[in-house]
């Protein structure tokens, strides 16, 4: 075989891969997800949870799920950011919906389930090639976490939350944390506004530096759905703490849960919450208020994305369809 017929065979190959992939990823998803969901429900108190709910008010229920539904419509425009930087054509009326689905599910059953598993199905369902997915995947884990730097980071070196003593990094450490976060959070927009070389090609995956609008759009966004989840926290709490200490322990709480690597963070919340307010409210309604804040934030956008996720599938098979045909028309 020469050269020409070697390369010519090369994207043969790629496509073969991807459809294999794409296989894998459809059985991933119709075995393990309905797993994950019954591991979920089974293992769930929900008569604790029905005793959490019932102890509040209807308008502070329906305030709550006003915040998360808002929360998630942030997220999802992560995906509406990463379109723009991408160049995708897939209608922001598809993204959305997809994005939604793919956070409930992130969130509740790990995010190789609902980040990469489904994003990768849907999205290439859609039409997307592998390097389109995965930058847009990208987009969004830098988006996120570059919100939770600029907003934890002040928070931090605000010296909140007041720590016990005894522990070891102290309020100080907190502080030099929090300026430390910030300051990576600048570099990076600070590269995407100065930088003279803006792409890079790392194993065969080009990576190129977004411009400085869409970089501080990815700042604000994250930054603001990280402020909602901790405006949750504190609306389902007795007006005793600020809500800045209740958001500083909510990101502390969130980043503890994804160095732990348990889906939802289960256990790790509510320990980092009695732990650091046990002296501000009683074991009982920290927990009631928590079981709440999964409720309205976990559970309820879970059970909506269930049903989303079967219109998502129906509509990206329509579309799966039309392509195939025009291909061979």
């Amino acid at each position: 075989m020469n050269s020409a017929d070697s390369t010519a065979g090369q994207p043969k190959k790629r496509a073969s891969k991807w459809v294999w992939a794409k296989r894998a990823m459809t059985l991933f998803c119709f075995i393990l997800v309905p797993v994950l969901l019954f591991l979920l429900v089974k293992n769930l108190d929900w008569q604790e949870v029905r005793h959490a709910l019932g102890s509040y008010k209807l308008s502070t229920l329906l305030i709550g799920a006003g915040i998360a539904l808002t929360s998630y419509l942030v997220f999802a425009s992560y995906d509406v950011l990463a379109r723009r930087y991408t160049g995708h054509k897939v209608p922001v009326t598809q993204v959305m919906p997809l994005a939604f689905v793919c956070y409930a599910f992130n969130l509740n059953l790990s995010s190789w389930v609902g980040g990469i598993a489904l994003r990768y199905r849907l999205y290439s369902k859609l039409g997307l090639d592998v390097p389109t997915i995965t930058r847009i995947l990208s987009m969004c884990l830098i988006t996120n976490w570059l919100g939770y730097m600029f907003i934890a980071g002040t928070v931090f070196a605000m010296g909140l939350p007041e720590l016990p003593e005894g522990y070891k990094i102290g309020s100080t450490g907190l502080r030099v944390i929090g300026v430390v976060i910030i300051a990576l959070g600048l570099v990076y927009l600070l590269a995407c506004r100065f930088a003279k070389k803006r792409t890079w090609t790392v194993r065969d995956q080009e990576i190129t530096l977004p411009s400085f609008k869409v970089a501080a759009s990815q700042a604000l966004l994250g930054a603001l759905n990280w402020a909602l989840m901790g405006a949750l926290v504190w609306s389902l709490l007795p007006e005793k703490v600020g809500y800045p200490t209740i958001l500083a322990i909510l990101l502390i709480s969130s980043i503890a849960g994804v160095i732990a690597h348990i889906p939802a963070g289960l256990g790790v919340l509510e320990t980092i919450f009695i732990t650091l307010l046990q002296g501000q409210y009683s074991k009982g309604t920290l927990l009631a208020a928590l079981i709440a804040y999964r409720a309205l934030y976990f559970l309820m956008p879970l059970a909506i994305a269930c049903v989303v996720y079967l219109v998502v599938e129906r509509r990206t098979r329509d579309v799966e369809k039309r392509r195939e045909s025009n291909a061979h028309s």
